[in-house]
């Protein structure tokens, strides 16, 4: 029923478009033949918001792949680099909560780990809204900060790590099968944030998953139950996401292309001292203005990822 609405929302927005140009074209002409140049000026203007979003809905046939119009879940994982990396971790789940409220998605927090003396070990977090994977899927990778260290009293230049992966939202049972005789579940009491209800009773969740060895947690929400559901929703997506990788390497053998490591790859890299530059590696897409990327600028560098992956093709 998703999938259907998902695709009723796709025609009634082409046909709404095809009605706007050909209303506009109809009162062009007018236009001409009565030599208005005030309904002239006016029809400009809705002539140039046509065209912009032509070009919208042209590159959204670039997110046309199986998952690219789902939700999808992210997890930012500090790397090497201790309090900078986990600093750096927390700067990044600001710049994709920044992005998703710019893209008029909603992102919510799913299970998050503090950090010792200052930002976070890890954060999932699900973005909800039309084509969110389609976008996201494009950080997947390593990302690293060049910056002075606020940690540092000697403000010595620091470089930090951190991992990004995204995953599409699994729509329940029609992409996965669990079997809950694979599932061990265990219950331990929140750390963090929470309140006193968390802190003192068993609310937080893990769940290891026996034949692929995953192990997931959620610690965020105020009961036992809402921590099963959430770690349960993240572990349906991690299973599609090992069936869609593998799928794609043996798509890969067949062809006799190399597939190379999409965890690990250092994929961007975000300078802010000695210059400011923020650069993807992967396209070669430059931006002097990191602040604006890490306030959630994004569109520019995604988009650039996007589109030279339609030409790889």
């Amino acid at each position: 029923m998703r999938q259907l609405a998902r695709l009723k929302d796709t025609v009634e927005g082409w046909r709404g478009f095809e009605e706007r140009v050909t209303t506009t074209h109809e009162f062009i002409g007018l236009a001409i033949e009565s030599e208005d140049q005030a309904m002239l000026k006016e029809l400009a203007s809705e002539g140039e918001a046509l065209l912009a979003e032509a070009e919208e809905r042209e590159f959204e046939l670039v997110l046309s792949g199986e998952f690219d119009a789902r939700s999808a879940i992210l997890a930012i994982h500090a790397g090497a680099g201790g309090t900078d990396s986990q600093d750096w971790a927390e700067m990044l789940f600001r710049m994709y909560t920044r992005w998703a409220e710019r893209a008029g998605y909603k992102a919510e927090v799913l299970d998050l780990s503090e950090g010792e003396e200052a930002g976070i070990k890890s954060v999932t977090i699900e973005i909800t809204g039309q084509h969110a994977y389609g976008y996201a899927k494009a950080e997947r990778g390593v990302h690293r900060l060049v910056r002075q260290s606020p940690f540092d009293s000697a403000h010595a230049r620091h470089t930090s790590f951190a991992l990004i992966e995204v995953l599409p939202e699994a729509e329940g049972d029609v992409d996965v099968q669990i079997n809950f005789d694979d599932l061990r579940i265990d219950v331990f009491k929140a750390s963090g944030a929470g309140g006193q209800h968390v802190q003192k009773n068993s609310t937080a969740v893990r769940i290891t998953h026996g034949p692929s060895g995953l192990v997931v947690s959620c610690q965020n929400e105020r009961s036992q139950l809402q921590n099963k559901e959430v770690a349960l929703k993240i572990l349906r997506s991690r299973l599609m996401e090992i069936a869609i990788r593998e799928r794609l390497e043996e798509r890969a053998k067949l062809k006799g292309d190399h597939i190379a490591a999409g965890w690990g790859n250092q994929i961007r890299s975000y300078v802010l001292h000695p210059y400011k530059m923020v650069k993807d590696h992967r396209t070669g897409y430059e931006s002097t203005n990191p602040e604006l990327v890490l306030d959630g600028e994004l569109n520019a560098l995604m988009r650039a990822y996007l589109l030279s992956n339609v030409e790889r093709e």
